[in-house]
C-alpha cells in the first residue's frame, strides 16, 4: 500500500488539495501588480457554477462560459491569457463556444459543448486536457478521439467523461492507477475504464474516482490508502471495484480523501479518511465502507472537497460539515463540524459546488453564492477576503 507521504510535490499539490496540516494557510497569491482584478459591467445569471482548487467558473447568460479566481501560469481561466495570475469577478471563457456543463480542476477546467464535444483548459503537463500533448491551453481545445461525451468531472491532474451511451473514458495523470484503466500509465487522450459496465453519473477525486451504474451501484479506484473506495480496504484498485455496500445509489462525490454519495431513498454515506469530521458520522475517525451521516436529514446530491462536505437537501436547503478553518462551511464561524449544520442565509440551493477550501451554488433564481477561502478570489466578490456566510458572486448579499 502507497502512503500519500511517498507522492512527489510535483505529483500532488497538497497545498491546494491533499492533506494538510490544520494551521497551515494555502499559499497566498502574488501581489496584485500582477493580479487582474477585472471589473464586469453585471454579473451574469449563473445556472452552474463549479469549483476546485483556488479557481470557480460558472455556466451563464446564452450557455458562455464564465471563470474567476487562479489564472496561474497555465491559463486556468480559459481567457486566452497567462499575463495575469489571478481575477476576483468573473471573466469571459474565450472562443464563443455554448456549453451545457461544467467541471473545474483547480489548474485546469474542462466543459461539454451543446453539440456533445469536450473541451479543456489550463494546465496540461500530465495531458490533463486530452488534447494529445502535455501543451498548457490558456483558450479552450476539444479532446481528441471525436468522443461525443454527456459529462465530464475532473480534478487537479485527471479527467474523466461520459458517453451518451454511458460509457467511461479517462486521461491524464495516472500513477496511482486513478484512471482505473488497469495500468499506471500517464494517458494523454481519452482511453476507455470498464467496457463492460454502463454508468449514469462519474465524480473525479484527488487521486481516486467513483461512478455510479446504471442499475445504482457505487465503484471506485485509485488511491486507497484513506480506505476512500469504500471496498473495506486500503488496498489501491487499478480498475474499478465495487463499494462494499448493497445499497441503490444515486450519486456520488470523491473528494480529497473521502467519498461520499446519496441512495435512491436519499441518505447520504460517507467513507475514508474522517480525522476532521468530513465523514459526518459524529467522529473523528475513518471508515474503509460506507457509514451514514448523521442528523437524518434527506439529500438529493453530496459534494466532497478536501477534508468537508457539503449537501443539497430535499428541501433544497444548504448543509456542510468537517473542516472549517476558513469558513467553508457557511455556518458563520470556523469551527469544524462533525455533523452538518446549515449554511446560513436562509438560501435555496439548485446546484452546489465543493473545493479545496471554498464552496459555491446557484439558487433557483440564478444567482451565485460563494463562501470560505477568497486568497485569489475565487469568490467572485471582487475581494480577497474570505468569507464564513455565502456572498453573492460580484457583491452583495
Amino acid at each position: 500500500m502507497r502512503t500519500l507521504s511517498a507522492f512527489t510535490a510535483g505529483t500532488l499539490l497538497l497545498s491546494a488539495l491533499g492533506c494538510r496540516e490544520e494551521s497551515a494557510a494555502p499559499t497566498e497569491p502574488e501581489s496584485t501588480s500582477t493580479a487582474a482584478v477585472a471589473a464586469v459591467t453585471s454579473t451574469p445569471a449563473f445556472t452552474q457554477v463549479v469549483v476546485n482548487g483556488y479557481t470557480t467558473c460558472g455556466l451563464g447568460t446564452g450557455q458562455r462560459a464564465w471563470c474567476w479566481g487562479n489564472n496561474g501560469v497555465s491559463g486556468a481561466l480559459g481567457t486566452g491569457s497567462t499575463h495575469f495570475f489571478y481575477s476576483t469577478t468573473p471573466l469571459a471563457v474565450t472562443g464563443g463556444l455554448t456549453f451545457r456543463q461544467l467541471t473545474a480542476g483547480g489548474y485546469h477546467n474542462c466543459g461539454v459543448t451543446a453539440e456533445d464535444r469536450a473541451y479543456c483548459w489550463g494546465q496540461n503537463d500530465r495531458g490533463q486536457l486530452g488534447d494529445g500533448t502535455r501543451t498548457d491551453r490558456p483558450a479552450p481545445v476539444p479532446v481528441t478521439g471525436g468522443l461525443a461525451f454527456r459529462s465530464v468531472s475532473t480534478n487537479a491532474y485527471n479527467t474523466c467523461g461520459l458517453t451518451p451511451g454511458h460509457k467511461l473514458y479517462c486521461w491524464g495523470d495516472n500513477n496511482l492507477s486513478q484512471l482505473g484503466d488497469g495500468t499506471a500509465t500517464t494517458r494523454l487522450a481519452p482511453v476507455p475504464i470498464a467496457p463492460g459496465l454502463s454508468f449514469q453519473q462519474v465524480s473525479v477525486g484527488l487521486v481516486h474516482s467513483c461512478a455510479i451504474t446504471l442499475d445504482y451501484r457505487a465503484y471506485c479506484w485509485g488511491f486507497n490508502g484513506h480506505g476512500e473506495i469504500g471496498d473495506s480496504t486500503r488496498v489501491d484498485r487499478s480498475r474499478p471495484t465495487r463499494v462494499a455496500d448493497s445499497r441503490a445509489y444515486q450519486q456520488v462525490g470523491a473528494g480529497a480523501t473521502h467519498t461520499c454519495a446519496v441512495t435512491r431513498g436519499g441518505k447520504a454515506l460517507c467513507w475514508g479518511d474522517g480525522k476532521e469530521g468530513e465523514l459526518g458520522w459524529s467522529k473523528t475517525s475513518p471508515s474503509y465502507w460506507p457509514r451514514p451521516v448523521s442528523g437524518g436529514l434527506t439529500f438529493v446530491r453530496v459534494k466532497a472537497g478536501n477534508q468537508f462536505t457539503c449537501g443539497e437537501s430535499a428541501s433544497s436547503r444548504a448543509y456542510c460539515w468537517g473542516y472549517n478553518l476558513y469558513g467553508q462551511l457557511g455556518d458563520g464561524t470556523t469551527e469544524n463540524r462533525l455533523a452538518p449544520v446549515a449554511v446560513v442565509g436562509g438560501h435555496t440551493f439548485q446546484q452546489l459546488t465543493a473545493g479545496d477550501s471554498h464552496v459555491c451554488g446557484t439558487t433557483p433564481d440564478a444567482v451565485a453564492y460563494c463562501w470560505g477561502y477568497n486568497g485569489y478570489g475565487e469568490l467572485g466578490d471582487g475581494t480577497l477576503e474570505s468569507r464564513t456566510a455565502p456572498l453573492r458572486v460580484g457583491g452583495g448579499a
